[in-house]
C-alpha cells in the first residue's frame, strides 16, 4: 500500500459484485425517478440528448475511474488518486468541492422522496421539512452501521424499483398511445435539459471512495460499474420513450411526475407501485451518496486537511460515524433548495471535481507509469485530453446557456462558481495552521 493511504481494519466486512453493483446504481441513478423535467426541457429532442450527452459526460469519467482505481483500489478513492497524482493541496481541493457537490445532492433525494409519498398521503406535502430530516437521520442510522447493511438494502431497493418500471415498460410498448411533442426550444431551456441529463448520470467516482470495504476492487469494480452502466442508459431511453409517447405535456409532466404516468398506461395500482419505486430509489441513492461523502472527510482528516475528529471510527461498526453525522446535519438545512438551483450547483462543483480526476490521470500516466494497472486506458497523451475535454465541452454548453438564460439560473451558476473559489481561500487558512502545528 503507498504511503500516505488509509489502512482499513482488518474486521471490516466486505461486499462483493451484486451488492456493489447495486451501490453503484444508487450513487449514479437509482431508475428514472428525477428525469422527469428532460420532457418540458426537451420535448422530442429529449431522446437524441439522452442517448449522446451520457457518451460524451460518462463514458470518459467511467474509464479514468477504472484505471485509476486498479492502480490504487484504496478508501478515498479520487482524493487519494488527486493526493498523489498533483499533491495535497489539490486533494485538499478535490476534496473540498466534492464534499460540497455532496452536500447539495443529497439535499434533492429527500424532497423527491416526499413527492412520490403524496401519491397516498396528498397531505405529506405540509410536513415535508420534518419528512425529509426524519428521512436523513434514517439513513445515516443506516450508514453508521456499515456498507455490509447500505450493500444489502441496495439490493432490496433496486428490485423495489426495477419490478414496477418493467411492467411500466411492458405495459407501455404494448400499448403506445400518443405521438411525442415538439420541444420548446430555447438555450434556456437546453441548457436544464443537459443539466437535468448530467446529474442523473454523475457520480461514478463516487463509488470507489470506500474501495478499501469491497473484495477484490479491481475485477469488482469493473464488472459492477459495467452493469451499472447498462442499466442506467437503457432504463432512461426506454422510460424517456415511453414518457414521450404518453401524450402527457411536459409541464403536467414534470409535475405530477412518474406514478401519472404509470396511472395512464397501467391504472392506479401501477401508479401506485410506481410510487413505491420512486420512494425506494430516493432512499437508495441517499444511502449509496452518503456511503461515499462520508468517506471523504475521515480520509481529509487524516491528512490534517480536517478536523482529527473527522477520523474517529464507530466502536462497534468502525464506520466513520462522526463524518456522517456533520454531514446529515448540513444536509438537514439545506433540503428547501429549489431544484433547478440545486443542479446547477451540483453539477458545476462535480465538474470542478472531475477535472482535477482527470489531470490527476494524465499526470500520474508519467510520474507513476510503471505502476501496475489491471485496467488501462488505450490512449496516449493526446488521446487522453481528447477524452476528458468531452465532458467538460458539455458541461461548457450546459453552463453557458444558464449565464444566458433566465435570472434564477444565473444567480445559481454565480453561487457555484463562489463556492468553487471558497476552495483556495480555506486552503490559505489550512495550509497556515498546518505550519503552525509542524512548529
Amino acid at each position: 500500500m503507498k504511503s500516505g493511504t488509509v489502512r482499513v481494519p482488518q474486521i471490516i466486512r466486505k461486499i462483493s459484485v451484486l451488492p456493489l453493483a447495486a451501490v453503484i446504481f444508487f450513487t449514479v441513478s437509482g431508475g428514472p425517478y428525477g428525469l422527469e423535467p428532460l420532457i418540458g426541457y426537451a420535448g422530442s429532442y429529449a431522446i437524441p440528448l439522452l442517448m449522446v450527452t451520457p457518451l460524451l459526460w460518462d463514458i470518459p469519467m467511467i474509464l479514468v475511474v477504472l484505471e485509476l482505481n486498479s492502480m490504487m483500489p484504496v478508501e478515498g478513492g479520487y482524493y487519494e488518486w488527486v493526493k498523489r497524482g498533483l499533491g495535497i493541496r489539490w486533494a485538499f481541493m478535490e476534496g473540498w468541492w466534492s464534499w460540497l457537490y455532496s452536500f447539495v445532492d443529497l439535499a434533492i433525494y429527500p424532497v423527491f422522496f416526499v413527492e412520490y409519498a403524496a401519491f397516498f398521503f396528498p397531505q405529506i406535502e405540509m410536513y415535508k421539512t420534518p419528512v425529509c430530516l426524519a428521512v436523513i437521520w434514517l439513513i445515516a442510522a443506516l450508514n453508521i452501521r456499515g456498507i455490509v447493511p447500505v450493500g444489502r438494502t441496495a439490493l432490496f431497493l433496486t428490485a423495489a424499483v426495477m419490478i414496477p418500471f418493467l411492467i411500466l415498460f411492458f405495459t407501455g410498448f404494448l400499448h403506445p398511445v400518443y405521438t411525442a411533442p415538439h420541444a420548446h426550444t430555447g438555450i434556456s431551456s437546453l441548457s436544464m435539459a443537459l443539466f437535468t441529463i448530467m446529474w442523473n448520470c454523475i457520480g461514478w467516482d463516487n463509488a470507489t471512495t470506500y474501495a478499501g470495504e469491497v473484495k477484490r476492487p479491481v475485477r469488482s469494480y469493473l464488472t459492477a460499474i459495467l452493469l451499472a452502466f447498462s442499466g442506467v442508459y437503457l432504463f432512461y431511453l426506454s422510460f424517456t420513450y415511453l414518457a414521450l409517447h404518453s401524450g402527457i405535456p411536459g409541464a403536467v409532466f414534470a409535475e405530477k411526475g412518474i406514478p401519472y404516468l404509470g396511472t395512464l398506461i397501467g391504472g392506479n395500482s401501477l401508479g401506485a407501485m410506481l410510487s413505491m419505486g420512486g420512494m425506494a430509489s430516493m432512499l437508495g441513492i441517499f444511502s449509496a451518496v452518503m456511503l461515499s461523502v462520508s468517506r471523504v472527510p475521515a480520509v481529509m482528516g487524516k491528512d490534517k486537511l480536517l478536523p482529527k475528529v473527522f477520523t474517529k471510527l464507530h466502536p462497534q461498526y468502525q464506520t466513520p460515524y462522526i463524518s456522517i453525522i456533520v454531514c446529515s446535519s448540513i444536509v438537514s438545512l439545506l433540503v428547501l433548495r429549489s431544484l433547478a438551483d440545486l443542479l446547477i450547483m451540483d453539477i458545476c462543483l462535480y465538474t470542478a471535481g472531475i477535472s482535477l480526476e482527470f489531470a490527476a490521470m494524465i499526470r500520474l500516466r508519467k510520474t507513476a507509469s510503471g505502476d501496475d494497472r489491471p485496467f488501462r486506458i488505450p490512449l496516449q497523451k493526446k488521446g487522453l485530453i481528447l477524452l476528458c475535454l468531452a465532458p467538460i465541452l458539455v458541461f461548457g454548453v450546459a453552463l453557458g446557456g444558464a449565464l444566458v438564460g433566465s435570472a434564477e439560473n444565473l444567480q445559481a451558476a454565480v453561487i457555484a462558481i463562489l463556492a468553487i473559489l471558497s476552495a483556495p481561500v480555506v486552503w490559505v487558512f489550512i495550509r497556515n495552521n498546518r505550519k503552525e502545528k509542524m512548529h
